[in-house]
């Protein structure tokens, strides 16, 4: 098996205090239907104990140049894996 293919490893950071999701990107949750009307997050294949972890993560984006919320970066057509404390990225514009 090749290795996937993609054009940036984004370093994934980690902090104390939990982060909020911009209301933007929240909307699109629920869109997706990967949110329910509540705000609680609903990932298939995620376990509610990594999800908790991933609330307190975040990635500095090369795509939209921040550091954005690592449940943002996620749900990202760029995302590719996440792969030892890194996030494999195909860096296209959004």
């Amino acid at each position: 098996m090749g290795e996937l293919e993609h054009k940036y490893e984004v370093e994934i950071k980690t902090t104390e205090n939990r982060q909020k999701i911009p209301e933007d990107v929240k909307t699109e949750l629920k869109a997706a239907g990967m949110m329910d009307e509540k705000g609680k997050i609903k990932l298939k294949g995620v376990s509610p104990k990594m999800l908790k972890k991933m609330k307190q993560e975040y990635v500095d984006c090369p795509v939209l140049k921040a550091d954005i919320h690592f449940v943002q970066c996620f749900v990202c057509p760029n995302f590719q894996s996440r792969v030892m404390g890194k996030v494999l990225c195909k860096g296209k514009p959004l």
